[in-house]
């Protein structure tokens, strides 16, 4: 009698709408920016990720019409041990529901299993292994922004097909580097080249000089730097004084941003050419767009590719939860309900997030400006060409993804 009874209540209070405290009408959500803060990567993520998401929570219009959006940040310190500690305790204790920026690769697959297990959303934007939307997919993760498959496509076909048949990569030694240069070496191979070699060196080392050496013997007419952030800016500082460019050999900056070449400086880094999805530059919405979140940082940058993607993300993760009527606390509904709705946002435009969570987007080839062609501040790059959105993402065809339906 009392079964019946209770079953009798709760079928009315589903009938009108009431209810279940993972109701879809619960409106507060909580996003955790997981990032490196004080190391070789904060310039391209840190704080400045933090500033692109609470431009993407204001921007949607979210607060005015009931939701309550909270904001919190972490310092990963490029471990997975650490990234894992901060994702389980922010769930755990904070119930935050979407984790987002992941810079570092061996964090963002950390964390992608630890998001699975939790069910809650990973929006990656940092972590570059193409293995996230690859062997290493899964229903509660995204990447939004770029990937290795992407970066190799991009600088290493166009090198290659140029007459830079020969490589020796520089390579940071985790999972992110290991993954920039086994999908570069693919592409040169595909297109008619040799890799000569390579050296592994360690994450944020400050000493170059016995891996540059290896490379200069090595011959190799391209030297890829498989690594990023401060490693990138410092092996092309010390390859300058190394005389590698000038004795012949081409630097090939497989991932690069432009904080780093803000660093390093028109001077140094003029001539380099590398893959992007974004830059603050390439049309009125991204310089609009751009100027704003420059006026909000401390330190007066132009927002990196991943802050950009911070924000494009943020604001589609947003869209979806309101498609949804609010927030029904399942990173997997909330991650099928992105991939059903189309994204359009002002940095990337409109394109698919396919069934194996990579955003469809096209990328470019940009070459760093000579000091004279630069026309004012952060004006550092000309476009060498477009890659388009389905050229720029390895095919499904190819995908080891086990959500793709083959």
């Amino acid at each position: 009698m009392f079964a019946r009874r209770s079953a009798a209540l709760l079928a009315c209070a589903a009938a009108f709408g009431f209810a279940s405290p993972a109701s879809a009408q619960d409106k507060t959500v909580t996003i955790g920016v997981l990032n490196d803060m004080s190391s070789l990567y904060a310039d391209i993520g840190g704080p400045g990720s933090v500033v692109a998401v609470k431009m993407a929570v204001e921007d949607s219009g979210l607060a005015a019409k009931g939701w309550k959006i909270e904001v919190v940040s972490g310092d990963h310190q490029n471990k997975p041990d650490v990234g894992v500690n901060i994702a389980r305790q922010w769930i755990d204790t904070q119930k935050v529901d979407m984790i987002t920026d992941t810079p570092n690769s061996g964090v963002a697959l950390a964390v992608s299993n630890v998001a699975k297990e939790k069910n809650v959303v990973l929006l990656n934007n940092g972590g570059a292994s193409a293995d996230l939307t690859g062997k290493a997919c899964n229903a509660n993760t995204i990447s939004y922004t770029y990937d290795t498959y992407m970066l190799a496509t991009g600088t290493g076909k166009a090198l290659t097909k140029a007459g830079g048949d020969s490589w020796f990569f520089l390579t940071a030694d985790y999972a992110f580097g290991a993954a920039l240069e086994r999908d570069t070496s693919a592409v040169v191979t595909a297109n008619g080249g040799k890799v000569l070699g390579g050296v592994k060196h360690p994450l944020n080392t400050s000493d170059f000089s016995s891996f540059l050496l290896q490379a200069q013997n090595s011959k190799a007419k391209i030297v890829g730097l498989a690594n990023a952030g401060g490693d990138t800016t410092n092996s092309i500082k010390q390859a300058a004084e190394f005389g590698i460019v000038e004795g012949g050999q081409k630097l090939a900056a497989l991932l690069l941003f432009i904080n780093d070449v803000h660093s390093l400086g028109l001077k140094t880094a003029h001539g380099l050419t590398f893959t992007e999805s974004f830059y603050w530059d390439l049309n009125d919405a991204t310089r609009a767009w751009s100027k704003r979140f420059q006026e909000k940082t401390a330190n007066k940058a132009m927002p990196s590719m991943t802050q950009a993607g911070n924000y494009a993300g943020v604001i589609h993760y947003l869209k979806a939860l309101e498609a949804l009527g609010g927030n029904p606390h399942d990173g997997a509904k909330v991650v099928a309900k992105m991939k059903e709705i189309p994204t359009d946002d002002p940095l990337f435009g409109k394109g698919p997030l396919r069934e194996d969570g990579r955003r469809i987007i096209p990328a470019y080839l940009f070459e760093v400006k000579k000091p004279e062609e630069s026309k004012g501040p952060w004006d550092y790059y000309k476009l060498v060409s477009t890659i388009s959105a389905e050229d720029a993402a390895r095919p499904l065809k190819d995908s080891e993804c086990p959500l793709v339906k083959k």
